[in-house]
């Protein structure tokens, strides 16, 4: 289009000042032409004077004056209702430059005849005495119409090109973009889960996007590889380590119930428990690649996922001085139960650990989205320390020491995993809220 606007704009002006100025050429030659007929024996003869104007009106079309050396008309194709007149007016500038000797043209609007016309005005002379003027005036509206008619032809001519150009450039690019439009399709589905996605025959896209083409496919049979190692380990590292687990558990009971000392059984107990904890990860594990493996859609009940974890938690809470609270709101969201139940379990272990007293633990829906969130009520935490409370080993300057700074990291990460966000809000001596919002299952 810039290109049509740069080439056309100046090829119509060009082509009206073209034609304006062959029109003003033209009409000085006949002008002039009838200037040379005219001598001093027909001047002041008014009867061959009017013949000469009358046929020379007629043959180019127009209208012919002739004006005597003081401006005087004495001659008009028109007929003879003016004569005598004075013609050297401001309004008929040719006339004037004409009676100095120069010729003039112009094109003007005559308010007269409604449209604009060529006046041209040409000295008479005889060896060197100014005679007089004649003046020729006829109508530019024919050469306007021709000049707007070529305009509208060129315009034509610019639309149809670009109009062309439009539909070429919307196949070169779709043919271009197919496969590109092809390898987004594949890169989406690789993406949403579906190891086996390739983006094949690129042929079509140049050398660059087959280059591409084959990049990804073998990118994604690097990614396929690498996942069924990772989950053929986990469900295989699951599977073993219930033997020893189990092994270590009938110890562990047998050790309780043989031991005297009421420490020791406490500390037996404990470790119990813990293995009993280890076990049910182990569980979750070999759920969770079974689930893989099968393909099954990864949705939870958030309000069953908080039911579930005040079992789990209920008994420990006390034992931490902790009174948990559960409201469960039901709604099903886009998340593994297995990872859900770990967040959950790393937030809840910090707040009875860090902030015993009461915490609740809620569901619900927000803006259109599910959440999960754990709050206390204990101390808070200090606003130099929370930006980084989810960053990996981080740990306040008023945390008791004894923990990993990994539970929060671990929980962000799950959450962010399933397109969730983790979010803290924290009051010093009021408490702490960790919320966990997450996509509606489908």
């Amino acid at each position: 289009m810039v290109l049509l606007i740069a080439l056309g704009i100046p090829l119509t002006v060009n082509l009206q000042r073209r034609a304006t100025t062959e029109v003003e050429n033209q009409a000085l030659i006949q002008a002039q032409g009838v200037a040379s007929q005219i001598g001093p024996d027909n001047i002041d003869a008014p009867d061959e004077l009017d013949v000469l104007v009358d046929e020379a009106a007629a043959q180019l079309g127009g209208r012919v004056v002739v004006v005597d050396s003081k401006g005087t008309l004495v001659a008009d194709s028109d007929g003879p209702g003016s004569l005598s007149e004075d013609y050297d007016t401001n309004g008929r500038p040719e006339i004037g430059h004409a009676l100095q000797g120069t010729p003039f043209s112009e094109v003007r609007d005559s308010i007269d005849l409604g449209h604009d016309i060529m006046a041209t005005a040409v000295p008479v002379q005889s060896e060197g005495e100014l005679l007089g003027a004649v003046r020729l005036t006829r109508s530019v509206q024919q050469v306007n119409d021709t000049v707007r008619n070529i305009t509208l032809g060129l315009a034509a001519i610019g639309v149809a090109a670009l109009v062309a150009g439009l539909l070429l450039a919307f196949g070169l690019a779709g043919s271009l973009s197919r496969p590109l439009s092809r390898l987004a399709g594949a890169a989406k589905r690789l993406g949403d889960g579906d190891l086996s996605s390739r983006a094949g025959d690129m042929s079509g896209g140049g050398d660059e996007v087959e280059e591409l083409g084959e990049s990804f496919d073998e990118m994604a049979d690097r990614l396929e590889r690498t996942v069924h190692a990772q989950r053929e380990f986990v469900a295989n590292a699951s599977h073993q380590l219930r033997t020893p687990l189990t092994a270590m558990k009938l110890r562990l009971e047998g050790a309780i119930a043989d031991a005297s000392d009421e420490e020791l059984r406490q500390r037996l107990e404990a470790a119990d428990h813990e293995v009993d904890r280890l076990s049910d990860i182990v569980d979750r594990l070999l759920v969770m690649a079974r689930e893989i493996e099968e393909g099954a859609v990864s949705s939870v009940d958030v309000g069953e996922a908080v039911t579930r974890a005040v079992a789990r938690w209920d008994d420990r809470a006390r034992e931490r001085r902790s009174n948990l609270v559960g409201h469960g709101e039901p709604g099903s969201a886009r998340v593994d139960p297995t990872d859900l139940d770990q967040i959950l379990d790393n937030l809840l272990d910090n707040a009875t650990t860090y902030a015993p007293g009461d915490v609740t633990i809620e569901s619900g829906r927000s803006n259109g989205r599910l959440y999960v969130a754990v709050e206390d009520e204990g101390r808070g935490i200090d606003p130099t320390d929370l930006p980084r409370v989810t960053e990996r080993f981080y740990r306040g300057r008023e945390v008791p020491s004894g923990g990993s700074g990994l539970g929060l990291a671990i929980a962000r990460q799950l959450a962010e995993k399933w397109g969730g966000t983790l979010n803290v809000e924290s009051t010093l001596g009021e408490g702490t809220r960790i919320e966990v919002l997450l996509d509606a299952a489908p």
